[in-house]
């Protein structure tokens, strides 16, 4: 991957009117969220890597997911969301997704992507990153929720993540 950016988020919920009101979310209307998305995600580079961790969209038409995916930079990967889930692999890889996958899969040899949060325990190295609970979060560093209302709604990039967890493990052996 020399010289792509990898960059996350989750639980996008294009097309979930009612995701607005459920998370509290700023838009006053899905077009509005939905732009606001688009928009953010035509910020990355065409090389780039862009993994979403599920709930990418809600009851859209197959025409419509096309039409946003289609128009997007970059390597597009996608874990699939309970929401997701509705269609098969092979029709997220027709509407424009380059992989896609049915499970939580191994990034780096080291860290854990996936839609909803997969039991560790503090004698398992391996960190989390994961959607689903939207705005809750665990209290264990050995979990990242890239949910959007954790990201200001905007995508992460992997290094800021891994970067935050070196931070965070130099901290606590300093204090030790």
């Amino acid at each position: 991957m020399s010289g792509r950016k990898v960059w996350l988020w989750s639980d996008l919920h294009i097309g979930h009117e009612n995701i607005i009101k459920y998370e509290n979310r700023p838009f006053k209307s899905i077009k509005e969220m939905e732009d606001f998305f688009i928009e953010e995600w035509k910020k990355i580079n065409k090389n780039d890597i862009i993994i979403n961790n599920g709930d990418f969209s809600f009851k859209f038409s197959k025409e419509r997911v096309q039409n946003i995916i289609k128009n997007l930079p970059g390597y597009k990967i996608l874990i699939l969301g309970n929401h997701d889930k509705s269609k098969s692999v092979n029709w997220w890889q027709s509407v424009g997704f380059n992989e896609v996958y049915k499970y939580p899969i191994i990034f780096e040899n080291f860290y854990i992507l996936s839609h909803e949060p997969v039991y560790l325990n503090s004698h398992m190295p391996y960190v989390n990153i994961h959607g689903h609970l939207h705005s809750k979060n665990f209290e264990s560093k050995q979990y990242v929720n890239i949910s959007v209302e954790n990201t200001n709604y905007k995508l992460v990039n992997f290094e800021t993540i891994r970067e935050n967890l070196r931070q965070e493990d130099k901290e606590i052996a300093d204090y030790d």
